[in-house]
């Protein structure tokens, strides 16, 4: 099975690159949306994240109220790698298990969307890294437009992320997404055809 870790910083597209690889057949996995799995009551993640930050980051339907917690890690560097050093090797599993999931049903392409693939090290979970980039303008411009965000706020998020280059470096695909959608989803459609064997093509 080939798999294939598929990121990039905010604002560049990389939730439409994951739905145009799911379109061609790609089995896809939103890390993400496991990262809100692995808080939920009853788990590992629950018990611990509860224990580093106390109980008052649980809301009153029992589960961790993310508005409590996100002043809390955002506000002290420290507080942030508590957190990833809790949350990064659950998800890390967690997405382990969906891919030998993935590969036991017999498909042949599976494709992993996560934000921080890199800055949590996964990156050796999978045998290529595609990397979604932008111009800073354009991120900018789409932020103010989709997130109602500020000129600055919006710079404010990109600065906070790695920065394209470094992502850059760990790619073995580059999707630059300054154009149109259609533009985007022909350019998929290319590397679907170059990168996947046919003979696993759906």
């Amino acid at each position: 099975m080939l798999t294939i870790g598929l990121t990039g910083g905010i604002g560049t597209g990389k939730s439409l690159v994951s739905d145009f690889l799911k379109n061609q057949g790609a089995a896809l996995v939103n890390a993400d949306l496991l990262g809100h799995e692995a808080y939920y009551p009853g788990t590992p993640g629950f018990q611990q994240v509860v224990d580093a930050f106390g109980k008052g980051i649980v809301g009153v339907d029992g589960n961790v109220d993310r508005k409590k917690l996100g002043p809390i890690v955002f506000s002290d560097p420290e507080y942030m790698d508590r957190l990833n050093r809790i949350m990064h090797p659950l998800i890390k599993d967690m997405i382990v298990d969906r891919l030998t999931e993935i590969a036991s049903n017999g498909d042949e392409i599976a494709v992993v969307e996560a934000a921080i693939l890199l800055e949590a090290g996964w990156n050796p979970l999978f045998d290529e890294i595609w990397v979604v980039t932008a111009s800073a303008e354009e991120i900018i411009t789409r932020l103010e437009s989709r997130n109602d965000l500020s000129r600055e706020d919006a710079q404010q998020r990109i600065d906070s992320q790695m920065s394209s280059e470094e992502r850059i470096s760990y790619a073995d695909i580059v999707l630059e997404n300054n154009g149109t959608i259609e533009k985007l989803k022909e350019r998929v459609e290319e590397l679907w055809k170059e990168r996947v064997p046919e003979q696993t093509r759906s």
